[in-house]
């Protein structure tokens, strides 16, 4: 019986506790040059697999495969979050001790639970999506830029944070987390944008309104300048900054950003170095007409500030971090509201571009938009 392929990769991803609980009770498996050698040998079985699932297709997109993949390590990262926790326990032992140490982390612990929650069912929708003709370019954005945002930050974190002391050889499998979804974005970034049919004249009115006249983009754009005033700090902070403000800030609001696991350290630097000019962008792209990027990468920076700030957060509270790194009793309630404003910006306005495209659509000539035609 021939199953749908995001049945068969659904089934394919649910073998990753039993192959994981499998490994943990056999001890010749548990080398760690082994362990490197059994998961590339496994994600290699799961490619071949998944290919089978689409045998009587012609010619499969590409990205089925990768989806199919990063599935299978999805579950595999919300299963190390549930034994950390203590929910469940037998599968992940041997792999943290002669595999990733790193893994037993607060960040990794709620990297585990977007992993299994968002990423996997982000990977089934865009599967079954394929599958069934439809487009999948824009959920496809955001599972991108969250996933690259993990491994830059993840990656890098390992090496400078405590653990690079003991790096073995299974770190390695990190590479392709990253390669594979740079990879992805670029393909999806060179494929054309799923448009809304507009009719001109509508788009031509929309152009002309100003940003005072527009109170929703108005909002937008001084919510960008708050995150973009915040991001700033947050790298004086990390970087430093003999100011007293950073020095109280680390110390009475953000403590978890001393860590030494070095994770919220390459964050911030992230923050700083990456999304910030992106940030800038976006309120240059809500100030002039036409910016047809913008429906494009809000997608990709809503996936990745969600992503990091998730992480970020949940790690200042877990109960894996140090209890001095923790954010503190007295402005739990300042902080947590201030991250989470720092993650609703980006998101938002990626659902506002989604929803509502007149503004940043090309411009228009005026003999079509007399006509009412849309410029493809």
């Amino acid at each position: 019986m021939d199953f749908p392929p995001e049945i068969s990769v659904f089934l394919l991803s649910l073998t990753a506790p039993f192959i994981l609980y499998t490994i943990n009770h056999v001890s010749f498996l548990q080398d760690p040059q082994v362990i490197l050698a059994v998961g590339i040998a496994v994600l290699t079985t799961i490619f071949l697999l998944a290919n089978l699932s689409v045998k009587s297709k012609t010619s499969p997109d590409p990205l089925f495969y990768v989806f199919a993949v990063f599935s299978f390590t999805s579950v595999v990262g919300i299963t190390n979050a549930l034994q950390q926790d203590g929910f469940i326990k037998g599968f992940m032992d041997f792999y943290i001790s002669k595999g990733e140490p790193h893994l037993s982390s607060a960040h990794c612990i709620m990297m585990g639970y977007w992993d299994g929650v968002v990423h996997y069912g982000l990977l089934l929708l865009m599967i079954h999506r394929i599958s069934a003709g439809k487009p999948f370019r824009s959920l496809a954005l955001v599972w991108a830029g969250s996933m690259i945002a993990s491994q830059v930050v993840l990656i890098p974190g390992i090496v400078v944070g405590k653990y690079g002391k003991n790096i073995l050889p299974a770190f390695w499998r990190n590479v392709p987390s990253l390669v594979l979804p740079v990879w992805a974005a670029a393909k999806l970034f060179n494929r054309p944008r799923e448009l809304s049919i507009i009719p001109a004249d509508k788009v031509e009115v929309c152009q002309k309104r100003t940003l005072f006249s527009r109170p929703i983009d108005l909002l937008f754009t001084l919510g960008l300048f708050g995150t973009i005033v915040f991001t700033l700090f947050r790298g004086f902070v990390i970087l430093e900054c003999s100011l007293d403000s950073c020095f109280n800030y680390i110390y009475q609001y953000e403590p978890y950003m001393k860590d030494s696991v070095g994770f919220p350290k390459v964050m911030m630097l992230v923050f700083l170095f990456y999304v910030l000019p992106l940030l800038t962008a976006c309120v240059y792209g809500l100030y002039t007409p036409g910016c047809t990027w913008m429906l494009d990468w809000t997608l990709f920076l809503a996936g990745a500030v969600a992503q990091t700030q998730w992480t970020h957060l949940g790690s200042s509270v877990h109960s894996r971090t140090p209890f001095t790194y923790r954010i503190p009793r007295d402005e739990w309630r300042l902080v947590v509201t201030l991250n989470l404003l720092y993650a609703a910006v980006p998101v938002l306005l990626a659902v506002r571009c989604y929803t509502d495209q007149a503004f940043f659509m090309k411009s228009v000539p005026q003999e079509q938009a007399s006509n009412g035609k849309k410029k493809k």
